[in-house]
């Protein structure tokens, strides 16, 4: 029988939701009078978006995309496939990304090119993890939840072989087990 790969509580429910209430309160700040579009990265993200969407003060509307990244043929760059695309157009409207966890930037360096061709008046990110330390393409970052070493966490949306999404707090996953 294998072992657990759940560890001890790396951030607490309580710490993550009162983040995500002082990250709705800059998004809205931010966007004050202007159309705001949030758009979330399937799947990870969908707990932390929810949340999100409940703190943010003014009015704006939700969208969702679905990506998986690969390794290309050997020796070639990451490639990345859209599994789901926008039901709406973004042109003219200031768009936030909203992400789970960001590592090397790989795959949001090129959504982010695939969505410029789309004219949205701006596009931001906001990320409830930044593992920054594993940064290769800089992106533009306006809102990090927190910034983390080096680990790999489940929770609050994040699976590990699509479990623990459910859990309300982020737990250090140890997937050598």
């Amino acid at each position: 029988m294998k072992k657990d790969p759940l560890g001890e509580v790396y951030l607490s429910a309580e710490q993550i939701q009162d983040r995500v209430k002082e990250l709705g309160k800059m998004i809205s700040a931010t966007y004050q009078g202007k159309e705001l579009l949030l758009l979330g990265i399937l799947k990870g993200s969908f707990v932390f978006m929810a949340d999100l969407v409940r703190n943010i003060e003014i009015p704006h509307s939700l969208d969702f995309m679905a990506i998986s990244s690969y390794e290309g043929v050997e020796g070639s760059p990451e490639a990345v496939k859209i599994l789901k695309d926008l039901d709406e157009s973004i042109t003219g409207k200031h768009v936030v990304i909203v992400e789970d966890i960001i590592d090397t930037g790989l795959t949001l360096g090129y959504l982010i090119r695939h969505l410029e061709a789309r004219n949205p008046g701006s596009i931001n990110i906001c990320t409830l993890l930044d593992r920054s330390i594993r940064r290769i393409v800089p992106l533009p970052i306006s809102f990090t939840g927190f910034d983390i070493p080096d680990v790999f966490v489940v929770g609050y949306g994040m699976d590990y072989r699509q479990l623990y999404r459910n859990l309300p707090a982020l737990h250090l996953c140890d997937i050598t087990v």
